[in-house]
């Protein structure tokens, strides 16, 4: 498993120290020297697609992935691509479902409009897909909106970034939803959650109560490509929590 995993940080864990040029070339060398050799860019500060290209080639990085609001993908497609070519990106994802969505009618109107914009990002040698939070586990007519999301998008186009800390927040399985999108799964987002004070807050990967062999048993069955480790809120320092995930799945044999 080890030979075919990869691994990367998702800058948005890292996003109070993205937010000029000078700190997104400070941040990719402390990601580089805590391990990582991959990124997914995502809540990043102004910067020409060719310098960040330059800083990640000086650090050894590579962007394995980023994240850009779905308006953006469906108006400028030719934008889009173009600077993914500039940085030598092969994915993207949407971070959120835009809120107009979020509802019964919605759900499977963003499918096909999705799936449409997927498909002309494909045509540039983008992959599309779509990370998830908690709220589309809210069922319309007995099916989640994630549910009818991936059953009415286009399967060729319309890929999954499943993230397990919000599968579980939503009351979902996140070994069961990863297996139920095998073939269109290329990226994961890996987070742990823990409890505390009668709260789930989000914890490094390891150490909190997710059943970690099952979800990585899972993700090799789906064809995963791409770990992605991500923590949107930490308890300590960001750069810690995403050295001591690295240190956990390298124990675990991902390297």
């Amino acid at each position: 498993m080890a030979a075919q995993s990869l691994l990367a940080a998702q800058l948005y864990t890292l996003r109070d120290f993205t937010k000029t040029p000078a700190d997104i070339a400070q941040t990719m060398k402390k990601v580089r020297q805590i391990g990582y050799r991959a990124v997914q860019c995502s809540a990043l500060g102004p910067i020409p697609p060719a310098d960040l290209k330059k800083i990640l080639d000086g650090e050894g990085l590579f962007c394995c992935a980023t994240h850009i609001g779905f308006e953006r993908m469906r108006d400028d497609p030719d934008g889009v691509i173009a600077e993914h070519k500039t940085i030598g990106c092969p994915y993207t994802a949407v971070g959120g479902l835009p809120g107009a969505y979020r509802n019964a009618e919605g759900y499977p109107r963003f499918a096909k409009e999705a799936s449409a914009v997927a498909k002309r990002l494909k045509e540039g040698g983008l992959t599309w897909g779509y990370h998830n939070h908690s709220f589309e586990l809210e069922k319309f007519n007995g099916r989640t909106g994630l549910e009818i999301l991936y059953s009415e998008s286009d399967p060729q186009y319309f890929t999954a970034e499943i993230d397990t800390y919000w599968i579980t927040h939503g009351g979902g399985d996140p070994e069961q939803w990863i297996r139920s999108v095998k073939g269109r799964s290329p990226l994961v987002h890996l987070k742990d959650m823990v409890m505390k004070d009668g709260k789930q807050i989000m914890a490094e990967v390891g150490e909190g109560n997710l059943n970690w062999p099952a979800i990585l048993d899972a993700c090799k069955a789906a064809g995963v490509v791409w770990y992605i480790i991500e923590q949107d809120t930490c308890q300590r320092d960001p750069f810690e929590s995403l050295s001591i995930s690295l240190r956990n799945l390298n124990t675990w044999g991902l390297k």
